[in-house]
């Protein structure tokens, strides 16, 4: 029982007719980054989050050792670092926002037994992929993407070694996954255009433990799918299709606002402040009440009288007046 998601189920081992070798989430992952007998991965994930699943059974299956962190560690980035250096750690999974943490400790380029990292949980930033690789320059970068509910993983994106993107793809769908990007009519976007995310296939969980209602909002029947009983997971992220048919996630789909009637996707200013140069990360935020209702971004960058309105006219270049925030 998987308690801290109340889902039924939700590892259970499924095959189809395609796939006979067990789980097809740990079999493409596997495939993406080749873990083998000799890799050492750092198993730091406290056990109520999900990502210690794979850390546990992808490491067993494949030979490799694992290395169990001393309860903690995981939030002390030097600790975490030596314990890295000492037990030559070849994979190692980090939430975004840790990895720049971790990126910015000194000494981390000392970390030269690391051959992987797996990030997954927040949207993976151009600049830390970049950092990464200046560095770590030998380490592959993988971006998963996946909720709890269809059985973590489900798109998986091996970053290029010369990473230009700002806002780094979540890749293509596992085997045995479906992903449908549709409207607010429950039809498909056109490519391109922003879709609300849901997902189907194998890794589908059955439902929360005793929440109905709220299983019955979530879990939807499946129209696109061969199976009559088929269900796919409303997961109420905002994604679009690139031209070369991998994925870019935009946001959450309640990260939207009204503001003089026009709605606005949070995540989309937040995306493109990111983009500058001297921006390392950004949150925008709609404050106020009814006409006086306006947009306020705050960012992590460098101290710089005119960022302000360097970044106002960064953002009116690429983003219409409306969504161009106040302050």
């Amino acid at each position: 029982m998987i308690e801290h998601a109340q889902i039924v189920r939700l590892f259970e081992v499924k095959r189809s007719k395609d796939t006979q070798n067990g789980n097809p989430i740990l079999t493409d992952q596997q495939q993406a980054c080749s873990l083998n007998p000799v890799d050492r991965v750092l198993q730091k994930t406290p056990f109520n989050f999900d990502v210690s699943v794979w850390e546990l059974f992808w490491t067993l299956l494949n030979g490799a050792t694992l290395v169990v962190a001393a309860p903690d560690v995981h939030k002390d980035p030097a600790a975490l670092m030596a314990l890295i250096i000492r037990q030559r750690i070849t994979t190692v999974h980090f939430v975004p926002s840790m990895l720049g943490t971790f990126l910015n400790n000194r000494g981390v380029q000392h970390c030269t037994s690391v051959k992987r990292l797996i990030c997954s949980g927040e949207a993976l930033s151009g600049a830390s992929v970049r950092l990464c690789q200046t560095l770590l320059p030998d380490v592959q970068l993988h971006n998963l993407y996946g909720p709890t509910e269809t059985s973590i993983g489900t798109t998986i994106w091996t970053c290029p070694a010369a990473c230009v993107e700002e806002n780094v793809s979540i890749g293509r769908p596992f085997a045995n996954t479906r992903i449908y990007l549709l409207d607010a009519y429950g039809q498909p976007v056109p490519l391109g255009a922003v879709g609300e995310l849901y997902i189907g296939g194998a890794g589908v969980a059955r439902g929360y433990l005793n929440r109905p209602e709220l299983t019955a909002e979530r879990f939807v029947r499946d129209p696109f799918a061969h199976e009559l009983d088929a269900r796919m997971y409303k997961t109420g992220d905002l994604a679009r299709y690139r031209p070369d048919g991998n994925l870019e996630f935009v946001g959450r789909n309640d990260h939207q606002v009204k503001i003089r009637g026009f709605r606005i996707e949070l995540g989309e200013i937040e995306a493109c402040l990111a983009q500058h140069p001297q921006v390392r990360d950004a949150v925008v935020l709609a404050v106020g009440e009814g006409s006086g209702k306006r947009l306020v971004a705050y960012v992590v960058a460098p101290t710089d009288d005119a960022l302000a309105s360097t970044l106002r006219a960064h953002v009116a270049a690429a983003l219409p007046e409306y969504m161009v925030p106040a302050a």
